[in-house]
């Protein structure tokens, strides 16, 4: 009886956790639904918004990670501040996707 117990304790944790983990968004899918339309499925902007905006290519980004955390959470230049939209979380996220493109 006890095994059994034991056993179903360790199957509801298994399935909790799998099911909490199945909701988390990943970065790619917060990049392409905040940061695509200007920076571009793979990195490189259209050239009609890199010229409106003044938006690089990622490979040409040379900032440290914290700083385009920085300034994906309160915005620079053209860029919209994302503070308050998305968790710290999540722009840590899109940014190491982001990083990924170079």
């Amino acid at each position: 009886m006890t095994k059994t117990m034991r056993s179903m304790a360790v199957l509801a944790a298994t399935v909790c956790l799998a099911g909490s983990m199945g909701f988390a968004e990943s970065g790619e899918a917060i990049y392409k639904a905040n940061c695509q339309s200007c920076h571009g499925s793979t990195g490189t902007p259209s050239a009609g918004i890199a010229k409106m905006m003044g938006v690089k290519p990622a490979a040409e980004y040379k900032t440290s990670e914290k700083d385009q955390i920085e300034s994906v959470k309160n915005g620079k230049g053209k860029m919209k501040a994302f503070a308050g939209k998305l968790s710290d979380e999540q722009i840590k996220d899109a940014v190491t996707y982001f990083r990924t493109l170079k």
